[in-house]
């Protein structure tokens, strides 16, 4: 992981006329163009032997958040850089769930955010997807 400090590649744009947001999350984003991309993929909650970890939400959310960090961090990025994510949910009555475990992971202005229910492999409850700009 680097150890400078990061630098503020992201603006995120207050919307002139924007109805109220449902979660924690930016509706605009701006990223510099001098600056680098990172993509991680879905990020889910397993551990390092590939087994499920979790059997609520938020166990799962959690689990599932730690492992987008790591990603990050390999990359040189942490949660902070974060610009873009997209969480992909079995269930979106597991929405306000999924919101409480985020913000102890994220911190405000919140990257802009796309939320989706779908199948998920066997056993997962959620799937995260992040961009970051370092």
């Amino acid at each position: 992981m680097s150890s400078s400090a990061p630098v503020s590649v992201a603006h995120f744009v207050a919307a002139h006329r924007q109805h109220r947001t449902a979660g924690p999350y930016t509706p605009v984003v701006g990223v510099n163009a001098s600056a680098t991309l990172y993509v991680i993929s879905g990020q889910a909650p397993l551990d390092l032997e590939g087994r499920v970890i979790g059997d609520t939400i938020e166990e799962q959310s959690k689990v599932t958040l730690e492992n987008c960090r790591t990603q990050l961090q390999a990359a040189g990025c942490d949660l902070e850089d974060v610009f873009k994510a997209t969480v992909y949910l079995t269930d979106l009555s597991n929405w306000a769930a999924f919101n409480t475990v985020y913000r102890q992971f994220m911190q405000e202005p919140f990257p802009a955010r796309t939320a989706v229910q779908c199948g998920l492999l066997p056993g997962f409850l959620v799937e995260v997807e992040m961009w970051a700009a370092r």
